[in-house]
C-alpha cells in the first residue's frame, strides 16, 4: 500500500493516509473478501470482512477507495487534495509504503487466506532496506556497476509512462527495497552459476548457453515483483506489470514470494523455459535467426516464398521503452558475457518504426518518420520476395491516423493487396479492453508481388469500392463482427480494391491517398451499419445527430475516442464535430485531445427543456421515467411526435443493445422499452383526447 502524510493538507494532524483504489482482496462469484478501512485513536487501520471472516457492512463498498486518479480523500477528516498537490507531494519525499496485509496459501489445502500484517511483518519488510545497502555496496565494487538498475526512466511524455511524476526518476525506483534486495540476490547467482561451471571444467559456449537460459527466467521476475504489479481480485493472483503495455502508477501493489513455487516465482519461470526447450526437441529442422533492419534485409531479390510481419502499431505501444525494464536486468546477468548486446546504457531507439510525439518535431515528425521507415519496410518485402511471392501483414491500430500511414505506405511498396480479414486476437478482459475503445481484433492483409495496373481513374474505381465494400460488409455483418472492428475491418477490404493500381488518379489529375480512401469507406460503411443497426429500417427517418449518437455508442461504447476519430465518424454523418461540442445543450463534449459522448445521467435536465432532436427526446424521457414523472413523459412523447411511431423505440433498442449490462444508460433503456407498447397506448389516448378538445 502506498500512503500520505495528512498534515500537508490539514496541518499538525499528521496521519498517515493509505492510498488505494479499492479494498477487495477477493471478488468472485462464491467467495467475496475485503480490506476494512477504520478509524483508531486518529489513524487507519484495517480488518479483514466477508466470507469466512467477519460479514461486509451493507454501508460499506470495497470497490470506492481513498484514491481516483490521483485524487485523494482522507478517511479520517474527510479532506480532498487534487491530483496536482498529490504528485507535488511524492515529489518532495512526502509519500511512503506500508504493508497492510498478509496473503497465505497452505500447500495442502485449496484456496487462500488473508490476515492483517502484524508488527513482525512490518519490522521484516523494515530491514530489508538495510541489507539492501550492505549487499548493494559490495556487489557495486565486485561488479563496477550498481546491481540495482540506476538507468533513467523514459523522458516525460513518454507514451504509457506516468510514473515519474510520482518521484521516480530510474528503473531501479520500481522495486521496494525487499524487492530490491531478493532480486539482485538472484543476478548473484546466476553470475555465480557461470562462474562455476568454468570452474568445473564446462565448455565456454556450453556454460553460455546455460546461463543466458538461467538470465532469461530470472528476468520474468521482476515483471511480478515490482511496485507496478496488480492484485486480481477476481483470480486472487498478481498480474504482471504489462497487463496494460504500459506502466502505470499503481497505488496498491503486490509482492510475491520469488522462492515458493507460485506465480511469479523462479521455479515457476525457468518450468517455462525448460517446457519451451523440450518442445524445440523435438523440432528436427534447425531455424536459421538473423538480427536486422526490417528496411534494410540480409537477403538477396527474389529469395523467399513468403513473409510473415506483424509491424508496429503506430503509436500504440512504446516498444523500445518497455524493453528497457528488461534490459537493464539483463544487463546485470548477461552484459558480462554477452558485451556486444549490452553496450549501450538502454536500448537504442533512433530507428525503432514507431510514431513517438515527445521527439524534435513532435508528433508529425514522429508521423513522418513512421510512414517512411515502414515504406521502406514494405518495399524491402517486395524485394526479397519471389515472384508472385505472399506476404501476411498483422495490423491492429484503432485510430484513422494510423491507418492512412500504413495504407500509404503499402501502396508505394509495389505489393497488392488481395485479401483482409479480421480475427479476434485480444482479450475482452485486459485492463485496455475495459477502460477504452481498444479494438478485440487484428487485421490479418494478404498481399503478393504481381503486377500492378497502371492507373485507375477515381470516378470508376470508387463505383467498383462501394460494389466490393457491400459484399464484404455483408459478409462481416453476418460473421457478428461489430464497432470500430467493423470499421477497420472495411478499410481492410478497401485496400484490395484501391491497392490494384500504381496510382488512382481523379479527373483534375489529382494523386488519391488514404485519407479520400478512408473518407469513403467511412461513408460506405456507416450508411451499411445504420441500416442494419435499426434492423434494415427507420435509418431515413431519423436526423444526422441522433444517426451519430447511434453510430457512436455502436463503435465505441460509453468510452471517449480520439477528437480525429470522432471528427471522421461525425463528417460521415455530415455533422461538424467541433460545431457540436459547442452547443450549450448538446451531448458531444470535448476533453483534451478527446471526445465524449454523454449519456442521459450526465446531462442536466436543464439542459434539454423543450427539446426538439430525437436523441435529445430520449434522454429526457429517460430523466422523466427514472424520476417517476410519467404524465410529463406522456406529454412528450406525444408532443414531440415521437410516441406514436416505431422509429424512435427502435433506436432506443439500437443504443440499448450496444451497451454493457451494467451501463446506467443500458438500465435506463431497458426499464423504458419494457413498457413501450403500454406508453404507446397511452400516448395514442392522450393524442386523439387532445384533438377532441381541440
Amino acid at each position: 500500500m502506498v500512503g500520505l502524510t495528512d498534515d500537508v493538507w490539514n496541518p499538525g494532524y499528521g496521519a498517515e493516509i493509505p492510498l488505494m483504489r479499492q479494498y477487495w482482496l477477493a471478488k468472485k462469484d462464491k467467495k467475496e473478501v475485503t480490506l476494512f478501512p477504520y478509524i483508531k485513536d486518529g489513524a487507519v487501520e484495517f480488518r479483514i470482512l466477508g466470507d469466512g471472516y467477519e460479514e461486509i457492512p451493507t454501508d460499506f463498498d470495497p470497490k470506492n477507495g481513498s484514491v481516483a486518479r490521483a485524487v485523494v480523500t482522507c478517511p479520517v477528516c474527510g479532506s480532498v487534495v487534487d491530483a496536482k498537490t498529490t504528485r507535488r507531494m511524492f515529489q518532495e519525499g512526502k509519500a511512503g509504503q506500508r504493508m497492510v496485509a498478509v496473503v497465505l496459501h497452505h500447500p495442502k489445502k485449496r484456496g487462500k487466506t488473508y490476515r492483517v500484517a502484524t508488527v513482525e511483518d512490518v519490522r521484516v519488510f523494515s530491514e530489508a532496506a538495510g541489507y539492501l545497502e550492505e549487499k548493494r555496496e559490495w556487489l557495486m565494487l565486485a561488479w563496477g556497476m550498481d546491481p540495482v538498475p540506476d538507468e533513467a526512466l523514459p523522458p516525460t511524455g513518454t507514451l504509457g509512462f506516468r510514473i515519474q511524476r510520482y518521484n521516480m526518476s530510474t528503473w531501479g525506483d520500481l522495486f521496494n527495497p525487499r524487492q530490491k534486495l531478493a532480486l539482485i540476490a538472484f543476478v548473484e547467482k546466476v553470475r555465480q552459476a557461470h562462474a562455476r561451471m568454468l570452474e568445473g571444467g564446462a565448455e565456454a559456449e556450453y556454460a553460455k548457453a546455460v546461463v543466458s537460459y538461467l538470465a532469461i527466467s530470472f528476468d520474468k521476475l521482476p515483471v511480478f515483483n515490482s511496485s507496478a504489479s496488480k492484485w486480481q481480485s477476481n483470480i486472487e493472483k498478481i498480474s504482471n506489470a504489462f497487463a496494460n503495455q504500459s506502466i502505470p502508477m499503481s497505488w496498491e501493489y503486490p509482492e510475491t514470494n520469488p522462492v515458493v513455487f507460485t506465480a511469479g516465482s523462479y521455479e515457476t519461470s525457468l518450468n517455462t523455459i525448460i517446457g519451451s526447450l523440450k518442445n524445440l526437441l523435438f523440432n528436427s529442422s534447425t531455424p536459421l535467426i538473423a538480427q536486422s533492419s526490417a528496411t534494410a534485409l540480409p537477403h538477396p531479390d527474389n529469395f523467399f516464398d513468403a513473409v510473415f510481419t506483424d509491424p508496429p502499431y503506430y503509436d500504440n505501444v512504446p516498444y523500445s521503452y518497455l524493453s528497457d525494464f528488461f534490459y537493464v536486468w539483463l544487463k546485470r546477468t548477461l552484459g558480462h558475457i554477452h558485451p556486444d548486446l549490452f553496450s549501450t546504457p538502454l536500448t537504442p531507439k533512433k530507428n525503432e518504426i514507431v510514431a513517438y510525439s515527445h521527439g524534435e518535431g513532435g508528433f508529425a515528425a514522429g508521423k513522418q518518420f513512421f510512414e517512411s521507415m515502414l515504406k521502406q519496410s514494405f518495399q524491402e518485402i517486395h524485394r526479397v520476395l519471389k515472384p508472385d511471392g505472399i506476404t501476411t501483414i498483422v495490423y491492429a491500430h484503432k485510430s484513422t491516423e494510423g491507418w492512412e500511414t500504413l495504407i500509404n505506405s503499402l501502396l508505394d511498396s509495389g505489393l497488392i493487396v488481395t485479401g483482409a480479414w479480421p480475427l479476434h486476437t485480444e482479450m475482452k478482459t485486459r485492463l485496455r479492453a475495459k477502460e477504452s475503445a481498444a479494438l478485440a481484433s487484428s487485421i490479418y492483409i494478404v498481399a503478393r508481388k504481381m503486377e500492378r495496373e497502371p492507373t485507375g481513374f477515381y470516378n470508376e474505381v470508387s463505383e467498383d469500392l462501394k460494389r466490393h465494400l457491400n459484399e464484404k460488409l455483408h459478409r462481416l455483418w453476418d460473421e457478428g463482427l461489430g464497432g470500430a472492428d467493423f470499421f477497420i475491418a472495411a478499410i481492410g477490404s478497401a485496400i484490395e480494391v484501391f491497392g490494384r493500381y500504381e496510382k488512382v488518379m481523379d479527373y483534375e489529375g489529382e494523386i488519391v491517398r488514404a485519407d479520400r480512401l478512408l473518407s469513403d469507406v467511412r461513408r460506405i460503411a456507416t450508411d451499411y451499419a445504420v441500416q442494419q443497426i435499426l434492423h434494415n429500417g427507420f435509418s431515413g427517418e431519423i436526423t444526422d445527430l441522433t444517426r451519430f449518437y447511434v453510430l457512436y455508442r455502436w463503435s465505441y461504447g460509453a468510452a471517449k475516442v480520439q477528437f480525429d476519430d470522432a471528427h471522421k465518424l461525425a463528417m460521415s454523418c455530415n455533422i461538424d464535430v467541433a460545431e457540436e461540442w459547442g452547443r450549450i445543450r448538446g451531448f458531444i463534449k470535448k476533453e483534451k485531445g478527446f471526445v465524449r459522448v454523454l449519456g442521459p445521467q450526465e446531462r442536466k435536465p436543464d439542459d434539454l427543456k423543450n427539446p426538439s432532436e430525437l436523441i435529445d427526446v430520449l434522454h429526457r424521457v429517460l430523466l422523466l421515467w427514472e424520476n417517476s414523472k410519467r404524465d410529463e413523459m406522456v406529454s412528450l412523447l406525444r408532443d414531440s411526435g415521437y410516441g406514436g411511431g416505431e422509429a424512435f423505440y427502435r433506436v432506443a433498442q439500437a443504443v440499448s443493445e450496444t451497451l454493457p449490462i451494467e451501463n446506467k444508460e443500458k438500465k435506463l433503456l431497458d426499464g423504458f422499452l419494457a413498457k413501450r407498447e403500454r406508453l404507446r397506448e397511452e400516448v395514442r389516448k392522450e393524442d386523439v383526447q387532445t384533438r377532441l378538445f381541440e
